[in-house]
């Protein structure tokens, strides 16, 4: 087994991690290669700041190794991991009449002398990390005045010019807008492809853990309760166990949360497909009036939103023409609504019979 582990960049041996001698996670075994991302998720308090931070020794280690490139990390010395890992922490760090480029020159200090002089080429890297995180407007900003969003940047910076093997992060999207959480996770994804980087971190956005994680750890209840690739990991059922979630839906093929729906009789129906009925099944959610839904493919994008947001929803299978006992049922929930919303502007062949709903539903006069 030991040698098995030896094929990792990253890997621990039976690791425990906690506060105070007290354990709260036990035999964590991790195993990591060089240009993967590991993504620990799960709830609040779980523990997953807690192994990130045994990982970089910020905490002592209740039992157990962690190795990389094959050294423990306790027979490393503080200048040999700088050179092998680079952290970006959540906690706000304040240092004092420091400019942000002061800040990324110390992702170069583990190369400089003792008197940390840097060199030309080190000034070099830093401008170029700098550059890749789109903020050299921020240099010579004061750190402490700057914004989260723009801190954490900063710190993305000074991780990428210490030129680890290994990045460490801890909800590194927590304070970025959306046009920079994207851009952060395209830094990272293509410094784990073209420099062959190690990532491990924790993410709370789940859509974007199973996107871009090559393994995902899943901490709940005090232990490590998967493991595995994100395929394995994101299943609408477990993600709602995982977190506990007792309102609304979490849909694993669109990596997203649904609210809870509307209940009572259904008042709207809705005629829908290819995803023209999604905005109206959230806008008759947000307003609080239940609906219903058809006729929809299992295969059609609609289908999953209504299931999660409908009352009812009348469903044929995929690419098959709509049958006659269907409509009839469609028909039927149709006539128990006081209104009849029609998405739908073109047919073809598969759903010709949501035409003939829609027809009546004008001749009846209750078609908007």
């Amino acid at each position: 087994m030991m040698d098995e582990k030896k094929d990792y960049f990253v890997y621990t041996d039976k690791m425990t991690v906690g506060y105070n001698g007290e354990p709260l996670i036990r035999d964590i075994e991790i195993r990591l290669k060089k240009g993967e991302i590991l993504t620990l998720i799960g709830p609040n308090g779980a523990g997953k700041s807690t192994i990130l931070k045994s990982i970089t020794r910020q905490l002592t280690l209740i039992a157990g190794t962690v190795y990389i490139d094959r050294q423990s990390i306790r027979e490393m010395t503080e200048k040999d991991t700088a050179k092998k890992m680079a952290v970006v922490l959540t906690e706000r760090i304040r240092p004092e009449l420091m400019t942000c480029e002061d800040v990324v020159n110390t992702g170069r200090y583990p190369y400089t002398g003792r008197l940390g002089i840097l060199s030309e080429e080190d000034h070099q890297k830093v401008q170029e990390a700098m550059k890749l995180v789109h903020a050299e407007e921020l240099a010579d900003c004061d750190f402490s005045e700057i914004s989260d969003g723009q801190r954490q940047r900063i710190l993305l910076a000074r991780a990428i010019c210490q030129e680890p093997e290994i990045i460490i992060l801890d909800e590194p999207t927590s304070f970025l807008d959306i046009r920079h959480k994207l851009e952060l996770l395209t830094i990272l994804k293509d410094m784990v492809r073209q420099r062959n980087v190690a990532v491990i971190m924790s993410l709370h956005e789940l859509d974007l853990a199973q996107k871009i994680s090559d393994q995902v750890i899943c901490v709940h209840g005090n232990k490590i309760e998967r493991y595995g690739a994100p395929e394995e990991i994101f299943t609408s059922d477990y993600i709602k166990t995982l977190y506990g979630v007792t309102k609304g839906s979490y849909n694993a093929d669109f990596g997203c949360l649904e609210l809870e729906p509307a209940r009572g009789e259904p008042e709207v129906f809705v005629i829908a497909g290819n995803g023209s009925g999604i905005p109206v099944f959230r806008k008759l959610q947000r307003k609080g009036i239940p609906f219903a839904a058809g006729v929809l493919h299992e295969n059609d994008i609609d289908c999953q939103v209504a299931k999660a947001l409908a009352v009812e929803v009348v469903t044929e299978k995929a690419f098959c023409e709509i049958s006659d006992s269907t409509l009839d049922r469609a028909r039927a929930l149709m006539h128990r609504c006081k209104k009849v919303v029609c998405c739908l502007k073109e047919y073809g062949t598969i759903n010709e019979k949501n035409r003939l709903l829609q027809e009546e539903a004008e001749k009846n006069g209750n078609c908007v």
